[in-house]
């Protein structure tokens, strides 16, 4: 069995330190001894962006905001089902996870953040909903293994009533607040509901082909 290689370390905002691990032709992304993400384990990341694109309204050009790059699988599945007229921006606050994408990581990238559908925001995704009323058609959040702080104690403003409030604020009529969770939240489905959403929770299966952990994904419409 080859053994796991440290290929880079980076610092994220509050200070938590990430590692990007190669085994063999594999990639995965540790914070401490929490694995956030896998370049194996990326069919829930991709029904979080197939599933939101079959709930948006038919006919329109939508523009979503896609909150935390990660290994890029939200994206790519996104760009393949929308139209050439959409448009998507990602905010990524680490920014040596894009230049991992662009660099060791690039053949799984392929070419996503070249796309002239994206555009690239080096920042927090929490200003970015917070930029503009009725801006999105939706809003895709995976930078936590849930609706909490993992990363960064400051993310869990995003879960917030407040942060909810700013999210629906954001999006326009028929938009959709979608979440991506490790994990079921009962507080979290609650929280949506009392934010005045309405709230679908799917569980989703971790692998493309419907095997591995299950996950959970949060659509909130408005």
């Amino acid at each position: 069995m080859k053994p796991r290689e440290l290929i880079a370390t980076a610092k994220a905002p509050g200070g938590v330190d990430l590692r990007l691990i190669r085994h063999d032709n594999d990639y995965v992304i540790m914070l401490d001894a929490n694995e956030l993400m896998n370049s194996r384990l990326g069919g829930s990341e991709e029904a979080l962006a197939v599933m939101t694109c079959e709930r948006l309204r038919k006919g329109a050009s939508p523009h979503l905001l896609i909150g935390g790059y990660g290994m890029g699988f939200t994206l790519r599945a996104a760009l393949a089902v929308l139209g050439q007229s959409a448009r998507v921006t990602v905010a990524e606050l680490v920014p040596e996870i894009i230049d991992w994408a662009r660099g060791p990581m690039a053949a799984l990238t392929a070419g996503c953040l070249d796309d002239p559908r994206v555009h690239l925001v080096a920042g927090d995704v929490a200003a970015e909903i917070g930029s503009g009323v009725r801006r999105y058609d939706a809003i895709l959040l995976d930078v936590d293994n849930g609706p909490s702080g993992l990363v960064r104690a400051a993310n869990d403003g995003l879960y917030s009533m407040k942060g909810l409030a700013l999210a629906k604020a954001a999006l326009r009529p028929g938009g959709i607040l979608a979440i991506w969770s490790a994990a079921p939240d009962a507080a979290f489905s609650r929280r949506l509901k009392d934010a005045g959403f309405k709230v679908d929770e799917v569980t989703v299966r971790a692998r493309s082909n419907g095997k591995g952990p299950r996950h959970i994904i949060w659509f909130a419409g408005v």
